[in-house]
């Protein structure tokens, strides 16, 4: 999300304002965003939005009184600032424009980049170039820069989401004919040879290989076996409609014989939200044919628990099961009759927990719910986004996403639930997820802390913060760092997203 309006404030009222369109311009949100949240930080500034004009976008400047008067289309810049007078207003349109110039500076000029397609910058190298081709472009695009990038030999991990799901059975397809892999489309975790890519952590070296088919699940059980001390050798994220009867495994059944072949992996673990049936059974079948040992980490309604899953491959190699880091929190005990509310940023860890809590719990609505009549319609822009009783959201999820940048890099919407749960005469444990790692938030307890504090003291009913954290200590932002600031807000704090589940549940059923 781009947008960065004063917060409790959904439009700019009075003062000074600027809209502008810019054309022939175009930059990814996450650095838009960065613009963004830098400008909103100027003494005198009340809303900010530079962003691609998209549909979502321009109904957010609406919204912040900052739609621009022409007509706009997604391939034009908005530049919209708000502020308390002309000399802050002045100073915030010069802020914007040095910002964008610093990001056509640090990404060099056009000489300097001569290449700007994967078919172009493959084309003039010899085949000991690069083995890995990385596609982070509009999902409308991303299936050329992949298929070039297959037909030059490379494997590809296709972070864009937004791709047909017969544009990806074409490209694993392709890619298993051409004997390499396609890790996606929408792989947002991967760690190939010791380099991390995308939303991945920072873990240590050993002999267990992961495929997922989900990006948080990886981040859990792979921060979970570096804080038993066991390493991983690679994490093949393969996309999160791998495992769906659309696509049948494909990329799943390539990257375990990519494992299998690999004589740094001596274990294998294979983490998934709840696949297609047909297809667990067809890659449970091509595990067993496997050299090296494998262990499913697939959530179903049997198997609802990841840590769970991990302490078992720690007892299939012989080493004990630690005890998982914690923080105590502020030991409050829930009102009667609370409900659970989850806002989730990770859609693995979102369903793990209903997995987990509705036999504790009974239904719950969600966004990404276990069964269809519990779906919950949400409007990014609505100010009510709950169904009355227990609901777990996936902010994650693409519909939340398009056009702003990803729930791990932006809390906004999270935080506005946040108030929105307080707000709310209703008596709830909030239970959420942090993922730490490259690529997220460099100090999501910055935000976090502030937003709950004023959460809890504005609540009707005592509100218990309950947060899966998912990092390391070697992560940039530094999981006991992390946990101590939110600890002392009074979250209570557990590596384990099952641990973190289970304890709300404690809560609830103590209120119960």
């Amino acid at each position: 999300m781009t947008a960065s309006p004063p917060s409790g404030a959904p439009s700019v009222t009075a003062g000074a304002r600027s809209v502008t369109l810019r054309s022939g311009v175009y930059a990814d949100s996450v650095r838009l965003m960065q613009v963004s949240r830098t400008v909103a930080a100027l003494p005198g500034v009340t809303g900010v939005i530079v962003a691609m004009a998209t549909p979502l976008n321009l109904e957010l400047a609406t919204n912040m009184g900052l739609a621009p008067e022409e007509a706009a289309s997604p391939e034009q810049l908005l530049i919209g600032v708000a502020a308390e007078d002309d000399e802050a207003l002045a100073a915030a349109v010069a802020a914007v424009e040095t910002a964008l110039a610093e990001r056509e500076r640090s990404t060099g000029s056009a000489e300097a980049i001569p290449q700007r397609t994967i078919g172009g910058g493959l084309a003039e190298r010899t085949t000991d170039g690069p083995a890995l081709a990385i596609v982070s472009v509009p999902g409308q695009y991303a299936v050329a820069e992949a298929a070039d990038a297959i037909a030059a030999g490379r494997s590809v991990l296709v972070f864009s989401d937004g791709v047909p799901v017969e544009h990806e059975v074409a490209l694993k397809r392709a890619a298993h004919d051409a004997g390499v892999l396609v890790m996606g489309p929408d792989c947002g975790t991967a760690i190939v040879s010791g380099v991390a890519l995308g939303f991945a952590n920072v873990v240590r070296p050993g002999p267990v290989g992961l495929v997922a088919a989900s990006g948080t699940g990886a981040q859990q059980v792979s921060c979970l076996l570096d804080m038993a001390g066991v390493g991983v050798s690679h994490v093949l994220g393969v996309g999160g409609r791998d495992l769906s009867e659309a696509v049948g495994g494909l990329a799943t059944l390539d990257a375990l014989a990519a494992l299998d072949a690999d004589p740094a992996t001596e274990r294998v673990m294979v983490v998934s939200k709840p696949p297609a049936p047909s297809v667990a059974a067809t890659v449970e079948a091509a595990a067993a044919t496997l050299s090296v040992p494998v262990r499913s980490a697939v959530l179903s309604a049997e198997t609802p628990d990841l840590t769970a899953a991990v302490e078992g491959l720690l007892r299939d190699m012989g080493l004990d099961v630690p005890v998982w880091p914690s923080r105590p929190g502020a030991a409050e005990a829930a009102a009667p009759g609370a409900v659970l509310k989850g806002l989730y940023s990770g859609g693995t860890l979102a369903d793990e927990t209903m997995l987990i809590a509705a036999p504790a719990l009974g239904e719950i609505r969600s966004n990404t719910p276990l069964s269809p009549h519990l779906h919950l319609a949400l409007d990014p822009s609505a100010q009510d986004q709950f169904a009355p009783g227990h609901v777990v959201i996936d902010f994650g999820d693409d519909a939340l996403t398009v056009g702003r940048a990803h729930p791990m890099i932006d809390p906004t919407l999270r935080l506005e639930a946040i108030a929105a749960v307080a707000a709310s005469d209703e008596p709830a444990v909030l239970l959420l997820d942090v993922v730490l790692g490259y690529g997220a938030d460099p100090d999501p307890a910055g935000a976090l802390v502030p937003a709950l504090s004023a959460a809890r003291d504005a609540a009707e009913h005592p509100l218990p913060v309950v947060i899966a954290l998912v990092g390391t200590e070697g992560d940039p932002q530094g999981w006991s760092k992390q946990a101590d600031a939110l600890a002392a807000a009074g979250a209570a704090v557990f590596a384990s997203n099952s641990a973190a589940t289970r304890y709300a549940l404690d809560l609830l059923g103590a209120a119960r």
